[in-house]
């Protein structure tokens, strides 16, 4: 297989949606909702889907639970990338990280900025990998999870679990 049709390989893979938040239900998170939709839409399976709250035991026993499933390949979070106290999915997960992809956020942040201007460079979006799993940490809004989704994970994704898997 050459370079570039690696580059473009399309992948069907188990995806597991998390959702931090200590207000919203699976009725009212659109960016949830719109994350499952996304990625069906692509041929992808979403596993899991749940919502917890912005607490690190309940994040990193949630996301230990997705490792433990070999269905999943993907684990998207939701929610607390900002800076506020109340925001720790980054703070949790991330020490969990075996490798980094600090290309991710870099890129996110320079959309983002495009977007809707200097505030995007405050998100803390973060990616990178724990054993074969490839986990995002996005925010919590609906405009951040299309932009993530349609612009960088969703089009990379094949390229990604192939060099993850060599």
């Amino acid at each position: 297989m050459t370079d570039e049709h690696r580059r473009d390989q399309k992948v069907a893979t188990g995806f597991a949606i998390l959702t931090v938040s200590d207000s919203r239900t699976k009725e009212s998170d659109k960016s949830g909702q719109l994350a499952q939709e996304l990625i069906t839409t692509e041929g992808h399976t979403i596993v899991e889907y749940d919502l917890v709250p912005n607490k690190e035991d309940a994040i990193k026993e949630k996301t230990r639970s997705y490792l433990d499933n070999d269905e999943i390949r993907v684990i998207v979070t939701s929610g607390g990338t900002g800076v506020g106290r109340r925001d720790v999915t980054v703070r949790t997960l991330v020490p969990m990280f075996e490798k980094r992809l600090d290309g991710f956020g870099e890129y996110f942040r320079q959309i983002s900025f495009k977007e809707i201007g200097i505030a995007g460079i405050y998100s803390q979006a973060s990616a990178g990998l724990i054993g074969k799993t490839i986990v995002y940490c996005l925010p919590g809004s609906k405009n951040a999870m299309a932009t993530a989704l349609t612009r960088i994970i969703l089009p990379g994704l094949g390229h990604l679990l192939w060099e993850v898997d060599r």
